[in-house]
């Protein structure tokens, strides 16, 4: 297997596999950071380790999301130990991702966050589809009730099963949270579960009525949205996009 050679904080070198999820997973933090999905240094999105095993990176604790680089994540094992990199792991990233790398042999990328615009929909009951891009997510959004602060490891595997085979979850006033057998699937099923939300509180608060629309035609518009695989068409131009702002996330 050949190896990716370069200086690491850490010394560490990386198969071929392993470099490029890290490089995928960097970059996510970093087009996090540019869509304000991040909240200082709180939230997180770790990447199962390729070549079996349950081992996934996340950032280091501490690090704001434009400082995270492909080679200053961190490698931890089911049980929270660190493998590559320095100690410092983010107790509740742990609890929130362990059980979903666990559990979800497709679920290779997960993303949590409190993305601000729309945080107040994760105090509301269910998520009201209003708008034709939000129909790709109808029926697929799972829920999981508040339990205080994620530091519980029993909560891992009921995130899980929560979660079960949809790619995206509200949890309940905390946060959201997508899975993505690819960096960028999991990082457009985000992107429309925040924007699903924010047209929801938005147009709730004019007071208007609603247009009311059937069922069975935002279930035609989601098997339509099928053709359109997540992330297939918009990751390789957002990546263009953050290469020509700052390429440092792949160093």
């Amino acid at each position: 297997m050949a190896e990716f050679t370069g200086a690491t904080s850490s010394g560490a070198r990386f198969t071929d596999e392993e470099w490029q999820v890290r490089v995928d997973l960097a970059a996510m933090h970093r087009l996090a950071h540019d869509y304000g999905y991040d909240d200082i240094v709180w939230n997180h999105i770790t990447a199962r380790v390729p070549g079996g095993g349950h081992n996934f990176l996340m950032n280091h604790f501490g690090l704001h999301n434009t400082e995270i680089t492909a080679s200053n994540l961190i490698k931890i094992d089911q049980d929270g130990n660190v493998l590559d990199g320095p100690p410092d792991v983010n107790t509740a990233g742990f609890v929130i991702h362990k059980g979903i790398h666990n559990s979800i042999p497709n679920a290779k990328f997960v993303f949590h966050s409190h993305a601000p615009a729309a945080m107040a929909a994760t105090a509301i009951e269910e998520v009201v589809h209003l708008v034709q891009d939000s129909s790709m997510l109808y029926g697929k959004i799972s829920y999981h009730d508040w339990e205080g602060l994620s530091v519980d490891t029993d909560e891992s595997q009921r995130l899980a099963d929560n979660l079960g085979d949809n790619k995206c979850m509200i949890m309940r006033n905390h946060g959201f949270l997508t899975v993505g057998e690819t960096a960028g699937e999991c990082f457009i099923n985000m992107y429309y579960l925040v924007r699903a939300c924010q047209v929801m509180l938005q147009a709730c608060a004019t007071g208007l009525p609603l247009v009311k629309t059937s069922p069975a035609l935002w279930e035609k518009a989601s098997k339509q949205y099928e053709s359109f695989p997540a992330g297939k068409y918009e990751w390789p131009a957002m990546l263009r996009l953050l290469d020509r702002k700052d390429p440092s996330y792949k160093y």
